[in-house]
């Protein structure tokens, strides 16, 4: 089977699936809490079902509800099995963290492609407070062994990897015995997706200080029950927007907080730094297409916009430069070697640098065949890509996009997309 995008204009109206870095730390929070939490409009896709599935391996009950998840437990303990987290490293990296607070092992493990995700930042951390962590394979990879208690103290972490290392500490830490110090060596990079997690602890209670080079968390905290409305994603959302901007169409999606801490809620920004117009309200974001001039777009804080958007320097005019994103060669797939093989396979102008590529344009990109790596964004983004190919875009793994945006295939369609998944 394969995903097949043909040459079209997308126009309309869709609403922006729920968030998935909310979702993950909405479950996770509101299993150490204790409950009962009500999530409402979470994002019910696969990398947010291994976080579900891995709390409920941990103790926690989880049942579906008309508007979410409720999830509640009498107390969280390590599980009889190890916890497959699937492809996801959100859901590996946050439980991690959790594993740490319980007396006793948890084995936490994924597929093929997670097992090569690296963990060895956040393990010494966790082994720096007094937990016991460590790769099973001896080489800092997945499957790993936490054994607790986590009870805190001083530690330096890595910035350049993983913001998920540090939102792990962060969740996990307020529950130590003792206060905890976590010093982050620069580069910091994805640095709101941890101020979406510093959001999330203070909403059920717990306390997280920036501090000189860090973070400093008092010990012996309680997390308390809370209900929780999950945001649009905007990292989803950048995907109909650039379609609208490459195709001269004109898109709108609602559900999203243009105020809010999520770091992607930048592709507003970017495209209107591209020379799209773009209209903000306030739950809302309209793109419309026109001509599109080449920037230097720096992906140090939005790693998981690149692939769309360079799919969107393909269309400008000139030399669009991608820096500070060595950190995308550690995501579903090696990001900048996946996304320039993507564009190249389309007859686009992209060469791979250290940290990002560079695409000059416009290119006339054709119909070809593209190996999505089973990355959800290497996809998403050859679909887009094939709006403006001259000829039909067939890509591999054609499901992988429930990973991130269950409705993606759907919402294309109703905008007018020729999308199809074909045997």
């Amino acid at each position: 089977m394969r995903y097949r995008a043909r040459p079209s204009r997308v126009s309309g109206t869709v609403r922006a699936p729920p968030s998935k870095s909310y979702t993950h730390r909405a479950i996770i929070l509101a299993a150490l809490s204790g409950g009962p939490c009500d999530i409402r409009r979470p994002l019910l896709a696969e990398d947010t079902l291994a976080s579900s599935a891995g709390v409920e391996a941990l103790g926690a009950e989880v049942t579906r509800t008309h508007d979410g998840l409720r999830i509640s437990t009498d107390g969280l303990h390590p599980p009889n099995r190890s916890i497959d987290a699937k492809n996801s490293g959100t859901t590996l990296r946050l439980l991690a963290g959790v594993a740490s607070l319980l007396p006793g092992t948890t084995v936490l493990t994924g597929d093929a492609s997670l097992r090569k995700r690296p963990m060895g930042p956040l393990l010494d951390s966790l082994s720096d407070l007094d937990a016991k962590a460590r790769s099973l394979s001896g080489d800092g990879r997945p499957p790993v062994e936490i054994q607790g208690v986590l009870r805190g103290g001083t530690t330096s972490i890595d910035g350049s990897v993983s913001s998920q290392f540090i939102s792990s500490l962060l969740i996990a830490c307020p529950l130590a015995a003792a206060s905890s110090e976590i010093h982050v060596r620069p580069p910091f990079l994805s640095e709101p997706y941890v101020e979406v997690t510093r959001q999330m602890v203070r909403s059920f209670g717990g306390a997280v200080e920036p501090r000189g080079d860090g973070f400093y968390v008092r010990g012996g905290q309680d997390y308390r029950p809370t209900d929780v409305d999950v945001p649009g994603d905007f990292s989803a959302a950048a995907f109909p927007l650039v379609a609208a901007a490459i195709t001269g169409g004109d898109v709108t999606v609602d559900g999203l907080d243009p105020n809010g801490p999520q770091g992607d809620r930048a592709i507003i920004e970017i495209l209107r730094a591209f020379g799209a117009k773009v209209n903000v309200s306030e739950h809302r974001v309209r793109v419309q297409g026109g001509e599109v001039a080449s920037q230097v777009v720096d992906v140090g804080e939005t790693p998981d916009l690149f692939p769309i958007l360079a799919v969107l320097a393909t269309q400008a005019r000139g030399e669009t430069r991608f820096v500070n994103g060595a950190h995308l060669r550690f995501k579903e797939s090696d990001r900048i070697t996946s996304t320039v093989a993507m564009l190249r396979s389309l007859g686009a102008d992209a060469e791979a640098t250290g940290d990002g590529c560079i695409v000059r344009g416009p290119s006339r990109l054709r119909g070809a065949f593209v190996d999505s790596r089973g990355d959800h964004r290497i996809l998403m983004a050859a679909a887009v890509a094939g709006l403006v190919a001259d000829d039909a875009v067939d890509i591999t793994d054609p499901w992988c996009f429930r990973v991130s945006y269950p409705t993606f295939l759907d919402d294309f369609r109703s905008l007018g997309a020729l999308h199809a998944v074909i045997a």
